[in-house]
């Protein structure tokens, strides 16, 4: 009876005729919905959890919520596989990209505070960096040109591209033969780290500032540092006194180098753990650790502008990352999936064993949340879960 429930279902969340812009709400107080609509979605998304993620060895938290209620709500695995503790709803987890949001919104609100500009150079607050014309907006969008930290502070080998050549000397092709090795980051890195081996180094850029899109880390390593000096607070200080706690997000909190101690794996898909890393205590890309529950506390201050007011989010909820016409877009620190009837703002991650989503369906007021600690890109699946509140299946890939 799984399909005429779900059926029913689509038909009732439609809605009618949608817009096709990103449509923020000024306030966030909609209408209550009845234990029969929470028993409608519960019954037509647990299906499809079962078949998504707890046939595929899921281990995390699940949230969906539907007017800032929770409609369904589970929790499978374990916390720490080699104790056994199991994970509930105060068990944080490493949101990786989704991380990004934080950093984002915090940039937003410095703004907004008139701290910073959005058309400021990054000089202004970081004097020593050594590119130029870099705006702390060409960052927020990933249209800075510059490198990931992630590779460029990684060991490599250099190789020479010589000629291979038959038994009468014509040239058949090329060869790599390896050279020697540059010597990457050793031990763990921090922010200043990153910042201070570009200094040194200076890796080249990929493309000129403002020219086009690539998504890359380094832009919210040095949103994270900025963010620092212009409240003149540490980073994680600032998340915890100005985020986490006025929303009343009790189990979240930014890793940096002074929780190494504290530091608990995730996983590979075999239940291997994942060691402390070189740039696990690098922040602003990732390394915000929270709940499913949490996240629905920050999406509720998403919509009633508690947070930041209504036209930031305009501004971060438009695109900037078109180069030609399409459903994917960029925001400020949020992907857009433009589609005919519904954008859906959202974000997902990945990192070591971490697996994460975070739907908002701002149209419907629906909220899809999916945090794994166990290596499972079926994870990203959970985009087929938008249909029962959409109304409409989702055909096109959600970018991981």
């Amino acid at each position: 009876m799984i399909f005429p429930i779900l059926t029913y279902l689509l038909m009732a969340c439609s809605g009618g005729n949608k817009e096709k812009e990103v449509s923020i709400k000024s306030s966030f107080n909609p209408n209550p919905i009845t234990d029969k609509e929470k028993e409608y979605y519960a019954n037509a998304i647990a299906p499809l959890y079962q078949s998504i993620l707890v046939q595929k060895g899921f281990s995390g938290g699940f949230l969906a919520a539907k007017n800032g209620e929770i409609v369904f709500e589970d929790y499978r695995g374990f916390a720490n596989y080699q104790t056994k503790e199991l994970i509930n709803s105060n068990t944080p987890i490493h949101l990786a990209s989704i991380s990004k949001t934080f950093t984002a919104m915090i940039i937003l609100r410095l703004m907004e505070q008139g701290r910073l500009n959005l058309d400021d150079n990054v000089q202004r607050f970081l004097p020593t960096f050594p590119y130029n014309n870099i705006t702390i907006k060409n960052l927020l969008t990933h249209r800075s040109g510059l490198p990931n930290y992630v590779y460029f502070m990684e060991s490599k080998t250099i190789y020479d591209v010589v000629k291979r050549k038959n038994k009468k000397g014509r040239i058949i092709g090329t060869r790599r033969i390896a050279r020697g090795k540059i010597a990457g980051f050793k031990g763990l890195a921090t922010n200043l780290d990153v910042l201070q081996w570009m200094i040194d180094k200076k890796p080249p850029i990929e493309a000129y500032p403002d020219r086009n899109f690539k998504y890359c880390n380094t832009n919210y390593v040095l949103l994270a540092l900025i963010a620092e000096r212009a409240s003149g607070v540490p980073f994680a200080d600032y998340a915890k006194d100005s985020v986490f706690t006025p929303l009343g997000m009790q189990n979240s909190f930014v890793f940096s180098m002074r929780d190494t101690n504290r530091y608990v794996p995730s996983y590979q898909y075999n239940n291997v753990p994942y060691k402390l890393q070189t740039f696990d205590c690098v922040f602003g890309d990732k390394n915000v650790y929270s709940t499913v529950r949490d996240l629905l506390m920050w999406d509720k201050a998403l919509y009633t502008g508690t947070f930041v007011s209504k036209s930031t989010l305009e501004l971060a909820f438009t695109g900037y990352s078109n180069e030609r016409r399409g459903t994917h877009n960029y925001g400020l620190g949020w992907r857009l999936l433009i589609n005919p009837d519904e954008t859906i703002v959202y974000h997902n991650g990945w990192w070591h064993g971490n697996n994460t989503v975070f739907t908002r369906l701002v149209n419907d007021t629906a909220t899809i949340i999916v945090l794994g600690n166990k290596y499972n890109r079926n994870i990203y699946a959970t985009r087929k879960i938008n249909a029962v509140f959409t109304g409409s299946a989702d055909t096109t890939r959600m970018i991981e």
